[in-house]
């Protein structure tokens, strides 16, 4: 197994439509989209550099409007979830990922690994993640929260949605410190996984969440719901 294990590809995996090439480019696209985003919320600028970013934004994304739709049910390799990551790897999963996606526009530039029964992200948020001043905005921390709890399902190799998500917010989340996020299953009961996590800086915890996943069979995680 390499280093770096991706769970359950979509375009970074190299396939018939979307050779690596391709996923390639578009990592490197919602890099510098996340990247503007940062660099818009927090720096000055004159209202002649702000319009063009206007305009520029607006005909590249009218250019993209023109190709063929694209979603994950459309490209996903339907039902691979990979080998479970072993102890001490990078974890990933599909590009588009809206929180940990490498080609995300809205990504937190995660990086996941697995330590033993529990999945660690380290996280820095950006200027554009800003709330209060100075603190990270609460939505991203929950957020935060969600997504690398599905990483524990990777672990588990058990599709599921999140049924219920709780954050208690024990001190003010900085913007543009070093953060470290462990979560972990800590039982199971029927078709409910029941998950802790903590947020920390340094030793400090910032933010402790609890949340219940619902299993389900893994040849129904792939089913469009425009198909009932």
């Amino acid at each position: 197994m390499t280093e770096h294990a991706h769970i359950d590809p979509l375009a970074h995996v190299a396939q018939p439509d979307h050779p690596d090439a391709m996923a390639e480019a578009r990592a490197e696209a919602g890099r510098a989209v996340r990247d503007l985003g940062h660099s818009l919320v927090g720096h000055h600028a004159s209202i002649d550099l702000v319009q063009r970013v206007t305009s520029t934004l607006d005909a590249l994304s009218a250019e993209l409007d023109g190709g063929a739709r694209r979603n994950r049910s459309q490209t996903s390799l339907r039902g691979e979830w990979g080998e479970v990551p072993e102890d001490g790897a990078a974890m990933s999963t599909y590009d588009e990922r809206p929180v940990s996606g490498r080609s995300s526009p809205w990504g937190l530039d995660l990086e996941v690994r697995r330590q033993g029964d529990e999945v660690v992200a380290h996280v820095t948020f950006r200027a554009a993640h800003e709330g209060a001043p100075d603190r990270s905005h609460g939505g991203i921390v929950a957020a935060l929260f969600d997504d690398v709890y599905g990483f524990v399902l990777a672990l588990q190799r058990q599709p599921a949605f999140t049924g219920e998500l709780s954050v208690r917010y024990e001190a003010p989340v900085p913007i543009g410190a070093p953060l470290e996020c462990r979560v972990r299953m800590e039982s199971a009961h029927g078709r409910k996984l029941y998950m802790v996590g903590e947020l920390y800086d340094g030793d400090a915890v910032l933010a402790r969440s609890k949340a219940t996943f619902i299993t389900i069979p893994r040849e129904l995680f792939y089913t469009s719901s425009e198909q009932g």
